[in-house]
């Protein structure tokens, strides 16, 4: 039987949360609906992420979690980079799944649901240049704050890494395109848009770059900020550094991945910069913006790594003084380079290294947020709060704003930052912001 509901569960990095939206529209443009909280659906799919370790293993058991008590399934779709790693051996690991769709082709997940109700088990794992953007639908609903997808794919390959070979070699897509899905997320309500990529400052159109890009669409009425993310220091380039001061729309928040404070470290991991490239990165970026918030990645226990590297990661943190970061202990992926390095470090050892590397980014966070307490500035509503009359916003620097007022959300608000926590600050309104 045809399904007529459906739910998408995304797992991972936040190009999964924009190709769930997207296979969701999909969905619905054949006729579906999304199940409500609570309800079986009749298709679930499962847009699964690999980049920690025993990814593949959750994924399983996340199918396996969908028996109904009656001894029922829904239709199952494993999509994502777990479906590309895995292939069609994803079926002979579990027969509960239907469908196995990989993350630059599930553009074909309407007519791969209709084979599967024919009784045929579809795989399509195929990495084919960008031709998904042309099957979407157009764009009529949007969160106040929206991705959107313009870069895809990654050629550094550093030693720990499994998306070059998940997501494929580093792909932009066409200027134009984006230009005009930017336009339909604005028109559907975006106020704020994300541009995403694995490297989304290697973009390039036309020998344009991301900087470019940005000029162009700040040039949409009704569009109020942008933002990018994930960006690897190599692509950083002068005339993106330049865009942080000169084009109002584009927020003083900056995720620029190091990995390490330790160059030896950091040329195991084939990362192309140094700590000293890094900063001098920084210097420039914080030269352009004055009030640049921060904000970074971080991997302990790299095969290999002395307490002596783990300080220089720290002295590199207290150099920095994030805003925020993202921290994580390393985790062996099958197939990369580091997985067969020696001198794996014993968890025990990572745990430790990681909750003191936390407690640092953790103090300098608190500091960066208590140094914007008595700053008067703009909040765009995303969701109502616990209590009544409150709402969640965020502040130009990223930070999880909560604040009494009778404004909605996609609202734009002035406001004064009273009160400062760890993870979210307080906030008095002022007024609202004109449209």
């Amino acid at each position: 039987m045809t399904p007529k509901t459906f739910k998408i569960k995304s797992f991972g990095c936040q190009m999964n949360v924009y190709d769930g939206e997207r296979m969701s529209e999909l969905l619905a443009a054949e006729g579906m609906t999304a199940a409500a909280e609570g309800d079986d659906a009749d298709l679930v799919v499962l847009n699964t992420c690999h980049i920690r370790e025993k990814a593949a293993e959750k994924a399983y058991s996340d199918v396996g979690r969908l028996r109904r008590e009656d001894g029922s399934k829904p239709l199952i779709a494993l999509a994502g980079c777990v479906a590309q790693a895995e292939g069609a051996e994803a079926k002979r690991r579990s027969s509960m799944i239907d469908i196995v769709v990989g993350p630059q082709a599930y553009h074909r997940l309407p007519e791969m649901v209709a084979e599967a109700v024919r009784g045929a088990r579809p795989v399509d794992t195929d990495l084919p240049a960008l031709s998904k953007f042309d099957a979407f639908p157009q764009r009529r609903r949007a969160n106040p704050s929206s991705f959107l997808t313009v870069q895809e794919g990654c050629d550094k390959f550093c030693t720990y890494c499994v998306v070059p070979y998940t997501r494929g070699a580093e792909i932009s897509r066409p200027w134009g395109d984006i230009v005009a899905e930017a336009q339909d997320l604005v028109d559907a309500g975006a106020r704020e848009i994300v541009l995403l990529g694995q490297n989304v400052n290697a973009w390039t159109d036309d020998k344009r770059g991301l900087a470019g890009l940005i000029r162009e669409l700040a040039k949409i009425d009704g569009l109020e900020r942008i933002r990018y993310t994930t960006s690897h220091p190599a692509d950083m380039t002068d005339a993106l550094i330049a865009a942080h001061g000169e084009v109002d729309k584009l927020m003083p928040y900056l995720h620029l991945p190091v990995q390490s404070g330790s160059n030896r470290v950091l040329k195991a991991m084939n990362r192309s910069h140094t700590a000293e490239t890094y900063l001098a990165i920084l210097e420039k970026v914080r030269a352009a913006r004055p009030d640049m918030a921060l904000s970074g990645d971080f991997i302990v226990g790299f095969p290999g790594e002395t307490e002596q590297d783990f300080e220089a990661t720290l002295q590199i943190v207290d150099a920095v003084r994030y805003a925020s970061a993202y921290s994580f202990k390393y985790s062996a992926r099958p197939g990369t380079p580091a997985a067969a390095m020696e001198d794996q470090i014993p968890p025990e050892i990572m745990d430790e290294r990681l909750q003191r590397l936390q407690e640092r980014i953790n103090s300098h966070q608190l500091a960066f947020n208590r140094s914007k307490v008595g700053v008067d500035t703009e909040v765009l509503i995303e969701r109502k709060g616990k209590h009544d009359g409150q709402m969640i916003g965020r502040s130009p620097w990223l930070q999880s704003v909560h604040f009494d007022t009778d404004a909605q959300v996609g609202e734009t608000v002035e406001v004064t930052l009273v009160a400062a926590g760890p993870n979210s600050m307080g906030g008095a309104v002022r007024q609202k912001v004109a449209a």
